[in-house]
């Protein structure tokens, strides 16, 4: 019997890259304390890591408390459909050279504000996924 499930294909990493350097807007979830929460965030793929700018708050407590985070993004096109997930490790950037580089990079915060820390997320896995969209097949 021939089935009518079309899970997508599964993207290789330089493709599932592609997707992110296409991108600039995401979801981060992180887990402190067995509570878990996830943040709509602005990023920047760049050299093989993630980059987000944040100020001093939960978000960045949380993931100063368990460096452990995923991070989500999706992105649809007329009947097209990718969507990547990245499991790593979050670092604030704290060295002013590292700064002084991440500042020239065109990451801008999302809201009219100002954000003054930087975070670095090192991907430790990477899932990608390709879907083409469409209506529920009718059943026999």
């Amino acid at each position: 019997m021939e089935s009518d499930e079309r899970p997508g294909v599964v993207l290789s990493d330089e493709q599932s890259w592609k997707v992110l350097k296409r991108c600039q807007h995401g979801r981060l979830a992180v887990c402190a304390l067995g509570k878990p929460d996830i943040y709509p965030i602005n990023f920047l793929a760049h050299a093989g890591v993630l980059l987000m700018r944040t100020n001093p708050g939960t978000k960045l407590a949380e993931l100063t408390v368990n460096e452990r985070v995923a991070f989500e993004v999706d992105e649809v096109i007329d009947e097209e459909a990718w969507s990547v997930v990245v499991v790593g490790t979050a670092r604030v950037i704290e060295s002013q050279s590292e700064i002084d580089e991440a500042d020239k990079l065109p990451l801008k915060p999302w809201i009219p504000t100002r954000k003054y820390t930087y975070v670095e997320i090192t991907p430790t896995v990477i899932h990608g996924r390709h879907f083409e969209l469409g209506d529920e097949p009718e059943r026999y």
